[in-house]
């Protein structure tokens, strides 16, 4: 059995969702000057890094990030491999991906996933994410969690769609996962965000046991 830690480390240097405030992370306290003690401060939107998006992203309503199951966030993920040749993943491309019937928890790694292996520091703006058909079908399957190797799970500018049909029954969005060193396959995922009272949702630390 091995580890793979799949959460981005949060620093000022890591790409941020365009609009969204940069990450600070400063000491405020230094035993180097003097201090008794090292303390630092942090600053930064619930949607940095490796996060979890709630319903009330998107819903407007009220179903927050520290009300979700951590029966969801917890259990069997598979991780599926799109071909790098994908844009955009389709309801067409899940089902030939091969997604195993009665999966709950799916991890979906893309060519996206090299952007976190050769360290890219800045957005980038034409990363693979799935359309309105693929999101209906994830939900007609039942799929409980679904996660990807980049900032969002909808392509971009066009955020709105994919996540209101994701989210509207509930499904657990994670968002800003690196999947570089984890190959296909069955997985045990961890996935615990902060317990951030009424936020639309929150950075996790996440791992695959497997």
């Amino acid at each position: 059995m091995k580890i793979y830690d799949i959460t981005l480390p949060i620093s000022p240097d890591m790409p941020v969702w365009p609009g969204d405030p940069p990450v600070v992370l400063e000491q405020i306290s230094s035993m180097d000057a003097g201090a008794h003690d090292n303390v630092s401060r942090l600053g930064c939107s619930v949607h940095t890094g490796t996060h979890v998006d709630a319903p009330h992203h998107f819903l407007n309503d009220h179903r927050t990030v520290d009300a979700l199951s951590l029966d969801v966030l917890t259990g069997p993920a598979q991780v599926v491999q799109i071909p790098e040749d994908v844009d955009l993943i389709t309801a067409d491309i899940l089902e030939k991906a091969a997604v195993p019937s009665g999966t709950s928890r799916l991890l979906l790694k893309t060519r996206n996933s090299r952007l976190w292996e050769r360290g890219e520091k800045e957005f980038v703006k034409d990363f693979v994410g799935i359309s309105v058909d693929g999101a209906e079908w994830l939900v007609r399957t039942g799929v409980k969690l679904v996660g990807i190797d980049y900032l969002s799970i909808a392509p971009y500018k066009h955020s709105l769609p994919t996540h209101q049909v994701l989210l509207k029954p509930g499904i657990v969005i994670l968002e800003g996962v690196d999947l570089s060193v984890v190959s296909a396959g069955i997985y045990n995922l961890y996935c615990l965000p902060l317990k951030l009272a009424g936020s639309d949702g929150a950075p996790a630390r996440a791992i695959l046991i497997g």
